[in-house]
């Protein structure tokens, strides 16, 4: 049992994204200075504690990095402890558990609490170490909005203006040469950028995971377009969105560690069909990782900040295994079991859902 809190450390797991380097910066600063606590950066997301890689963060660590994207400590979505490749044989790899090592390792760098910036992986490993003895606190980082005990995550913000930005981008080259023009987002298995960004963009045909849809009501939209003298159309396509007969779109699969599958190129495949049937010019965007990159919107600054020195006192107050959270305008916290129980997905029947429908956009249903 932690008595007092003296050292405490930060890791950064998953895809990085927009605001993680705020985070680092408000726990180290808040712990630094308000509570006056040594804050430990391990580097590499849980590679770093399985492999003992770390650095004392200090003032000249974490000045003038609020505006940078990515994280100045590393991060990695491949090192599980719980599911570590500890070997090869037979051209397979062989998978063990090292949480122990790393645990072991914790403690050797004099660490008496952990914070774990991450998504629903990363949190739900913090969760599993939390249950053997690790002193936790979590953090919401994820581009995909996708953790149901929060309102928001850090990141997001940032994700939809890029997203939004291109779809503006796309109108102008799809209105001159009267094109169908695809615009592939991220989100994996959830519709959240692609419903925020193809709503503020102006798309015509959202297509999103939670939502089936058919080639021949994309075709009618626009068609339907067409006749009232609209020659072009923007259609926005989730990366988790599901093709007709159900099957989801891979660019790469990893058959030992399905958790490792990347999702990619369903617009190309939906794009070409449309050409064919709907006998229209088909362009598409995939727009990939430059979702995760650039400087953070001023919104996922301020949270990310907020977060961060939430996480602080949570520790200080040792209130282990739980989440900091956005509910409304205030920001609080949750148990960790709590926030990776399940995938916030987007409800068809939503308020924005319907929004959207209301002033024109197809779902392809």
């Amino acid at each position: 049992m932690v008595t007092k809190i003296k050292r405490i450390a930060i890791l950064t797991g998953g895809g990085d994204c927009p605001g993680l380097n705020a985070v680092i910066r408000a726990v180290a600063k808040t712990a630094i200075h308000h509570y006056g606590v040594e804050v430990i950066g391990i580097l590499d997301g849980f590679g770093g504690m399985i492999n003992n890689k770390s650095i004392v963060l200090q003032d000249q660590h974490v000045s003038g990095i609020l505006h940078r994207g990515g994280t100045i400590l590393g991060t990695t979505n491949r090192d599980n402890p719980f599911r570590y490749p500890v070997r090869q044989q037979n051209g397979k790899t062989i998978w063990g558990d090292v949480s122990e090592q790393a645990i072991a390792n914790l403690e050797k760098m004099g660490v008496d609490a952990l914070v774990v910036v991450g998504g629903d992986g990363s949190l739900s490993i913090a969760y599993e170490l939390f249950q053997k003895g690790v002193p936790v606190v979590g953090i919401p980082k994820t581009i995909d909005n996708d953790l149901s005990a929060t309102d928001l995550t850090f990141g997001f913000d940032t994700a939809l203006t890029t997203a939004t930005d291109a779809i503006d981008k796309l109108h102008t080259t799809a209105e001159s040469h009267h094109r169908v023009m695809l615009l592939e987002v991220m989100g994996r298995n959830a519709g959240w950028i692609a419903l925020h960004s193809g709503t503020a963009g102006g798309g015509d045909v959202i297509l999103i995971p939670e939502i089936p849809f058919t080639y021949e009501a994309i075709c009618e939209k626009i068609a339907e377009r067409r006749r009232r003298g609209k020659k072009f159309s923007i259609i926005v396509v989730a990366e988790g969105a599901k093709l007709p007969d159900g099957q989801l779109v891979y660019q790469e699969m990893v058959p030992d560690n399905p958790h490792l599958n990347k999702l990619g190129g369903v617009a190309n495949v939906i794009g070409s069909i449309i050409q064919q049937q709907c006998q229209v010019q088909t362009r598409v965007t995939v727009l990939g990782h430059l979702q995760r990159g650039g400087t953070p919107t001023a919104f996922d600054r301020i949270l990310g900040t907020r977060f961060g020195v939430k996480a602080a006192k949570l520790i200080m107050e040792k209130q282990f295994g739980s989440m900091t959270c956005l509910k409304g305008n205030e920001i609080l916290s949750v148990p960790l079991g709590d926030a990776v129980k399940e995938q916030k997905l987007v409800k068809p029947d939503s308020e924005l859902v319907q929004a959207a429908k209301a002033v024109g956009i197809s779902f392809g249903d």
